[in-house]
């Protein structure tokens, strides 16, 4: 597994339940197996424009992610997890989009 990677997992939500959902992988955690992950939703009127990125069925990108319908990368909802709770990666995103999304992260966080 390697940053830009999507993966499955069961996180937990704001409300303390817990769903099965695709994760982007962030960063991971060395010396750990650990990796910061952000979720994936569908739920497109969710997005926080400027912030989260959304990823349509229609855009060149989505074949290569593993989503199965347009979704948004929720940075607002990270966790960090065992590599060994993801049962493998599903798809991957690319390096630019990556790099935009932990540049957006990181900004927001020194705010």
């Amino acid at each position: 597994m390697q940053g830009g990677d999507v993966a499955l997992l069961h996180m937990s939500q704001p409300d303390g339940t817990k769903k099965h959902r695709p994760v982007l992988l962030l960063k991971q955690v060395r010396p750990f197996d650990d990796w910061i992950v952000c979720a994936v939703s569908t739920q497109l009127h969710q997005e926080v424009k400027g912030f989260d990125h959304l990823i349509l069925d229609t855009s060149v990108e989505f074949a290569a992610t593993g989503f199965k319908q347009s979704s948004i990368i929720r940075l607002g909802m990270i966790s960090t997890v065992s590599k060994s709770s993801m049962p493998g990666v599903i798809g991957k995103i690319s390096a630019t989009i990556l790099q935009t999304l932990k540049e957006r992260l990181a900004a927001h966080i020194a705010k």
